[in-house]
């Protein structure tokens, strides 16, 4: 066991096998707790800094492990980027895993990324895909792929990275 396998995550809970959460079979775990209090939030019980459970790295790692069918890991919330040195290991372990890595914020990239904190980069760093953007009910649409308003993006990091260009996945929605 690692020393990171005992990191504790402050969540709400875990689906053990998401379809709506990004691309593939994943396990998706919602953070505990976010300050943005979008009105007609998807996870309204996840808002408060209080309640959900502790749980640790490892602990997450062995369910990626239970289930073979699995893609990818998605972190949603609540507000994941409270926590990013926590998530930060369990990216990296499904990585190793040879699992892809999501995360839902309401921030935008622009609004991390200006935050300067090593810890939000070196989470953002190790994401695949990034959902940004906080949900607006009035931009509200179901057609769209993994998002639920229209101002909120889905972000390739992975091609970013590569390019130095933002790039977007379903850039034509």
């Amino acid at each position: 066991m690692s020393s990171t396998d005992s990191t504790e995550i402050h969540i709400s809970g875990i689906a053990s096998d998401s379809i709506v959460d990004g691309e593939g079979i994943r396990l998706t775990v919602f953070t505990q707790g976010c300050p943005r209090r979008c009105p007609g939030c998807h996870n309204p019980d996840t808002q408060p800094l209080v309640g959900g459970r502790m749980t640790t790295v490892g602990a997450v790692l062995a369910q990626l492990d239970a289930n073979p069918l699995l893609t990818g890991l998605t972190l949603s919330g609540g507000e994941p980027f409270l926590q990013p040195a926590a998530l930060l290991p369990l990216a990296r372990g499904a990585h190793a895993r040879g699992l892809d890595v999501w995360s839902y914020t309401g921030y935008t990239l622009e609004e991390l990324r200006a935050q300067e904190n090593p810890a939000v980069n070196a989470l953002l760093d190790e994401l695949d895909v990034l959902v940004d953007g906080d949900y607006r009910a009035e931009e509200r649409d179901l057609t769209l792929h993994f998002r639920g308003s229209r101002n909120q993006r889905v972000i390739d990091l992975a091609a970013t990275r590569a390019t130095g260009t933002l790039t977007l996945l379903y850039a034509d929605e």
